[in-house]
């Protein structure tokens, strides 16, 4: 018993017994938890980020996401643009898999992939390694620049360029006929079976620079050593581009793939220009298809459905080139 106890004439415990609880103890009453110092800091560097996004994120709501929210909703309906639009659900959709026509445009968009993104690719990763490995020499800048230059040029005054070259007196056939070739003269944008070809090289010229200057920043993150060490092995400029600047540039080639698979399926305004989806159907591609289904067609539910699956497999493309590029070993 201590001294306080005998003052107040509180009994003594009794031998074995538990000490008493200390007041407060043992209350049912849940204590309020308190958020950690860091969640704290963290849930405020979040909100600083949202509003340094906020300039951004307002125009592609209004411009990006609202549109293509109302072009998907414009897709449930039959709607010559002018009239009251009638809902009849998924018809839309069943319609584009059934149309030949729309078969043809999507099938012509798979070959421009050929055009706008293998061809560019092998060409960009070639002259990236030419260009490296010139590095510093008299010429290397003039040179990077003129293969880049293409990328620059308005896609409307590249096709009107084009237009030229392939013409029946153009610059191509002029050139054919020159070293004796005549007989391989045709009018190029004008024939079926080389009209889609012709347009594809258009987009080789125009994309090859850009995979270039992606392919080109690569290498320069490329430790020499590598090289060096290489070197030192015996290997050869070809060995030394197979072995280490290709599987080196796996970053590279998922982001080349995707700007230029995106160019592919969503291009419009180099066919406009150069054959507006002719002769026939032979280049009509989604782009142009859903051009012409809503301002020439009087079918905009239509084009807004295909305008909802192009999103669709563009976005669905670019997610499985991004996994893969980064499963890849």
């Amino acid at each position: 018993m201590t001294t306080a106890d005998r003052l107040t004439g509180a009994p003594a415990p009794a031998p074995g017994a538990p000490p008493p609880a200390k007041p407060g103890a043992g209350s049912t009453v849940p204590r309020q938890r308190r958020t950690p110092p860091s969640d704290r800091r963290r849930h405020r560097r979040r909100a600083v980020a949202l509003l340094y996004l906020l300039p951004a994120l307002l125009p592609y709501t209004l411009f990006a996401v609202l549109p293509m929210l109302h072009t998907a909703y414009l897709s449930l309906f039959d709607w010559d643009g002018v009239t009251l639009p009638s809902f009849i659900g998924l018809d839309n959709y069943r319609r584009i898999v059934t149309d030949p026509q729309l078969r043809a445009a999507a099938w012509h968009a798979g070959a421009l992939i050929l055009f706008f993104s293998v061809l560019p690719i092998c060409v960009g990763l070639v002259s990236a390694a030419i260009v490296s490995r010139r590095a510093g020499r008299r010429g290397t800048a003039l040179v990077r620049t003129v293969l880049f230059l293409p990328q620059v040029i308005p896609l409307v005054a590249v096709g009107i360029l084009w237009r030229w070259v392939y013409a029946d007196d153009g610059t191509l056939n002029q050139a054919l006929r020159a070293v004796g070739l005549g007989g391989l003269a045709d009018a190029w944008l004008g024939s079926f079976t080389w009209a889609l070809p012709a347009v594809g090289l258009i987009g080789t010229w125009v994309v090859s620079g850009l995979c270039m200057v992606l392919f080109l920043s690569g290498t320069q993150r490329i430790d020499q050593e590598i090289y060096e060490a290489a070197r030192m092995d015996g290997a050869g400029p070809v060995r030394e581009f197979m072995a280490i600047t290709v599987p080196l540039l796996r970053p590279e080639f998922a982001v080349a793939l995707s700007i230029t698979v995106i160019a592919a399926l969503s291009s419009f305004d180099l066919i406009y220009i150069t054959t507006g989806g002719g002769p026939g159907n032979s280049t009509v591609v989604p782009g142009i298809l859903i051009y012409r289904l809503a301002f020439g067609g009087g079918a905009v539910g239509v084009a807004s459905a295909l305008a909802v699956v192009l999103t669709a497999v563009i976005s669905v493309a670019v997610l499985v080139i991004n996994r893969l590029s980064r499963e890849a070993p």
